[in-house]
């Protein structure tokens, strides 16, 4: 309902000439982009990343609206010290998928924007269960699936179905990330290995160790298993976050400061993960929470993002988050994650 709510919105004020006054208004100084995979075939894909042709237009789109591309670090070092209003724009990947590098990275380097890349140490040894994977895999090869958890049977005929199907099993999960290990018997009956698919989605050591020497690119940890912190005690969600810097900075002989928060959100992270990270060395944490940087009073270590790609994502509802539709939206009808 807010994504229809923002849509009609953005279409209102672009049509009244107001989207200037809801940019002053509601737009901050800075914005943190989260990107997930840059699919060559979006649609068989179910949707579930950013096609190329949309990832380059948003690249144009920021330079073209005055947004200048940084460095997760030089934003906020310009931020604390640059007295002018200047807009900046930072560009994130999570989870360490191969078409970061294959697809995502030619486009980047042609637009010469530096970037981060989030990664679990699961994904680079090949021991993480993506579940989101899966549940993509299953529903991409079948017309017909049963959620045992859910007690639910979907038939899909076309690819819009499946990623309708697809979008609403994995906002159940959402909910509740207990219900992750729910999945276990669907994956078991489909014959399914999790960690199968790491190999076909996630870059390698060898990989990684490359794309950290690119001038362009950041790399920044995202735990050992892409847990929700928040449902692990403290110890083991230290662990997590410890072990995954301990093993990056191993690999690729370099520092690794910034952490992305898997899943993001309030069921997922809060302010415990917050003093962890810091205890942990981190200098900054990203969230998946809505939200641009309006100011200098800024917390590092609760640093909001604004998602790109998805089924319902393109060009309007892009250019109406970045200039604050959805902002405006959640302060008049509730904030969500």
């Amino acid at each position: 309902m807010k994504r229809l709510l923002s849509r009609t919105i953005f279409h209102a004020a672009s049509w009244a000439g107001l989207a200037p006054a809801l940019r002053m208004a509601f737009a901050g100084r800075a914005t943190i982009l989260m990107f997930h995979e840059i699919q060559p075939d979006w649609r068989s894909e179910l949707k579930t990343g950013a096609s190329p042709d949309f990832f380059e237009y948003t690249l144009k789109w920021l330079r073209q609206q005055g947004w200048e591309i940084v460095s997760l670090d030089a934003c906020l070092e310009r931020l604390a010290v640059d007295p002018e209003p200047r807009r900046y724009a930072v560009l994130t990947f999570d989870d360490g998928y191969k078409d970061n590098v294959t697809t995502a990275l030619p486009i980047l380097e042609r637009n010469n924007a530096p970037f981060t890349v989030y990664v679990p140490t699961g994904a680079v040894k090949r021991t993480l269960q993506p579940w989101w994977l899966g549940l993509r895999d299953l529903f991409r090869s079948r017309d017909s699936l049963a959620i045992d958890a859910m007690n639910m049977r979907f038939s899909c005929r076309d690819f819009d179905e499946k990623a309708s199907a697809l979008e609403k099993v994995s906002n159940w999960v959402h909910e509740d990330y207990l219900r992750v290990e729910m999945l276990a018997p669907t994956f078991s009956k489909a014959d399914l290995s999790l960690e199968a698919l790491n190999d076909a989605y996630f870059i390698n050591e060898r990989e990684l160790q490359l794309l950290a020497r690119h001038p362009l690119a950041t790399i920044g940890g995202h735990t050992e298993s892409h847990p929700a912190l928040a449902y692990l005690n403290a110890a083991s969600a230290r662990a997590e976050m410890a072990g995954n810097r301990t093993y990056l900075e191993r690999l690729l002989q370099r520092p690794v400061r910034h952490v992305a928060f898997p899943y993001g959100n309030s069921r997922a992270c809060g302010d415990r993960e917050q003093h962890l990270a810091v205890e942990v060395g981190f200098s900054t944490a990203v969230t998946t929470r809505h939200g641009q940087i309006s100011d200098r009073k800024l917390n590092p270590f609760g640093l909001p993002r604004i998602a790109v790609g998805g089924p319902s994502d393109g060009r309007i509802p892009f250019e109406g988050r970045m200039n604050g539709v959805q902002s405006a939206v959640q302060m008049l009808f509730g904030r969500g994650d």
